[in-house]
């Protein structure tokens, strides 16, 4: 089965949003942490803010990998309207998303990850559909803004799977979803 991975930049107070705002070096490190999570992954699930924001700035950016990854991968959008803007691979979620997302993980493929969308992720974790957490952690407190787990219902219980430093002072952390208490 599938992994659904969410991959997230926070500050060391949880702040998930505008991390563009906190994030003020993205080293080496970092982009080479990000490298390995995009090559496990060949779709990608974004909410509707993020993919209307991403759909105008990533066609045209040149910032590997990423660039290339996000626009050539599959993308399901999670929208009760339909897409304004047309962009490859992206197409919205027919139905409920915790259905859609059960059935995606039970079909053929790499792993399936959630970028951004902190309403979304919110809404995975709650459901219990996410396997693991990959968290980039600035080293910064922002006070203020959306937290990613903020609220999300029953915690998950997590298991580490991995974590080092970036050169910049950011935390890289990989946790598996075990369960919940």
């Amino acid at each position: 089965m599938r992994k659904v991975v969410i991959y997230t930049l926070l500050s060391v107070d949880g702040v998930a949003e505008a991390p563009e705002q906190f994030v003020v070096e993205f080293d080496d490190a970092m982009a080479a942490n990000l490298a390995d999570v995009i090559s496990a992954q060949d779709t990608v699930l974004l909410g509707r803010v993020m993919y209307d924001e991403w759909a105008e700035y990533w066609p045209t950016a040149i910032e590997p990998p990423f660039t290339d990854f996000i626009n050539s991968v599959q993308k399901y959008v999670a929208t009760s309207s339909p897409l304004t803007t047309s962009w490859t691979g992206a197409e919205p979620i027919d139905g409920p998303v915790t259905d859609f997302v059960r059935e995606l993980k039970g079909r053929p493929g790499a792993d399936i990850g959630v970028h951004g969308s902190i309403a979304l992720a919110q809404s995975l974790l709650t459901a219990g559909l996410v396997d693991e957490l990959r968290l980039v952690i600035a080293p910064t407190f922002v006070g203020s803004g959306r937290r990613l787990f903020d609220p999300i219902g029953v915690p998950p219980r997590l298991e580490l799977i991995d974590s080092s430093s970036a050169p910049s002072g950011a935390l890289l952390v990989g946790y598996r979803v075990t369960g919940s208490d």
